[in-house]
């Protein structure tokens, strides 16, 4: 479904990636995870066309992402949940999901991805009239991934889901994003700091590190990989 080939992308002259290549079939679960400042939230920025790429190739569907612009690709099926949860504060819970349900397809299947919605997260139903800043971090990321299921897309990017949550609320919030992928057959592309839970998740997982891919493979070779349990897990080495 994604291809992302050689790509390269610069900030004032700093390469932020180098000849990343990665892919995620249809109806997969992968996650990308690294350290801060490896150039993950670059790379979702990249792909939902936030950020240009200096050089290199991203695909989706088949189609030459790098054609469409920005504003045009959540209509092909792509769904960003930014880093943050930036969700439009002075609107209310309603309105937040309703401006996510603007591409095509999710004006088409409102009333049914809404109802999906109230079913993964009833709290959003409950709280449909209130103002979206005064919900508490929890909330307003189960908002964020909301309006990004409003849209009816066909890939769900998450970046940072967990940032700045509790741990019980993280451990939710995985649950949920596992439950979509499990139920719905959504392909689902995360980038996450909690690299344990993330990978154990996921059918596929790659390691960003200073803007290079530098290993990739199913959970069960990750994390036998002794760089990945030293450094990501705080494990010792096998």
């Amino acid at each position: 479904m994604l291809e992302v080939t050689d790509l390269s992308v610069a900030y004032g002259g700093l390469r932020a990636l180098t000849d990343v290549t990665l892919s995620v079939a249809e109806g997969r679960f992968v996650t990308l995870v690294g350290p801060n400042g490896a150039g993950k939230s670059t790379l979702f920025k990249t792909i939902s066309g936030v950020v240009p790429p200096v050089s290199g190739m991203i695909t989706f569907g088949g189609e030459n992402l790098l054609s469409h612009r920005a504003a045009d690709r959540a209509h092909l099926g792509i769904a960003h949940v930014p880093e943050g949860r930036q969700v439009f504060k002075t609107l209310t819970v309603r309105e937040n999901l309703e401006m996510g349900a603007y591409p095509k397809t999710g004006r088409a299947q409102w009333t049914k991805t809404l109802d999906r919605i109230h079913t993964l997260f009833p709290i959003l139903a409950e709280r449909a009239g209130q103002m979206a800043g005064t919900l508490s971090g929890g909330e307003q990321q189960m908002l964020a991934i909301g309006r990004g299921l409003a849209g009816a897309p066909r890939l769900l990017m998450l970046d940072e889901p967990s940032m700045g949550l509790a741990p019980s609320v993280a451990d939710m919030i995985f649950e949920r994003i596992s439950q979509i992928h499990r139920e719905d057959g959504l392909t689902i592309l995360l980038v996450e700091q909690r690299v344990a839970e993330a990978l154990e998740r996921s059918d596929h997982g790659y390691v960003l590190e200073t803007g290079h891919i530098v290993l990739e493979g199913p959970y069960e070779t990750l994390l036998a990989d002794d760089r990945v349990r030293r450094s990501y897990l705080g494990l010792t080495e096998a």
